[in-house]
């Protein structure tokens, strides 16, 4: 019996490798876009207000293109003091084509003076497992949904430079106030307790489920 092929949407092979090894023992053959021959420049508008609602677009999306079971993600900050943002603009918060130094600096100089317990914020990652519905259509079925959340405080300036995007700037609720962020933790210890893990090791869970 074959294993089951599952898109990853993505092009990146260190994030497909990220992704095994948060899945777990998955006994399911994972592959990029490119390996499931997707042109490159056909993706889908992520136009969602949610970080489920693009996940859920990308899963449908290219599992409609594919023919494949596929699987998508959507993540980002949500800070408390600014409503929940910068949410689905998590990677464009200072702009279109805003660097992680430029979105870390608005995001300090918007929360500036205001106290630790004013600084509250959590990391999200949705996980979206599509399958597709036949030959012809545009809505392959989401069999699986799972989120992972990662509480904390943003701090008062960057510190360390592990990571990406706010790491420097993130302090998970297990830290102390002023102590170290995700840009000074190692990737071993942050992928144990990250949004991220948390909703791939639900996934997997599916995953072993599906996979019979």
């Amino acid at each position: 019996m074959s294993r089951l092929r599952v898109v990853v949407a993505t092009r990146s092979e260190h994030k497909l490798r990220e992704l095994r090894q948060l899945l777990g023992p998955v006994d399911v053959d994972l592959m990029t876009l490119d390996d499931a021959g997707v042109e490159p420049g056909l993706e889908p508008v992520e136009d969602g207000r949610t970080f489920g609602a693009n996940a859920r677009l990308k899963a449908r999306f290219y599992a409609a293109r594919t023919g494949l079971p596929t699987l998508a993600d959507d993540s980002g900050l949500e800070v408390d003091a600014l409503g929940g943002g910068p949410g689905v603009r998590t990677k464009r918060y200072a702009g279109e084509d805003a660097t992680d130094a430029d979105n870390n600096r608005k995001l300090l100089r918007e929360l500036d003076g205001l106290p630790p317990d004013g600084r509250t914020a959590r990391y999200v990652c949705v996980l979206v497992l599509a399958l597709p519905s036949g030959p012809g259509t545009d809505r392959p079925r989401v069999v699986a949904e799972t989120r992972g959340t990662c509480r904390g405080r943003i701090a008062v300036a960057p510190r360390g430079t592990a990571g990406f995007g706010y790491d420097p700037v993130f302090e998970p609720a297990v830290e102390p106030v002023d102590g170290r962020t995700f840009g000074e933790w190692t990737a071993e210890a942050k992928n144990a307790i990250s949004h991220r893990a948390k909703a791939a090791r639900r996934m997997g869970r599916r995953l072993v489920a599906l996979a019979g």
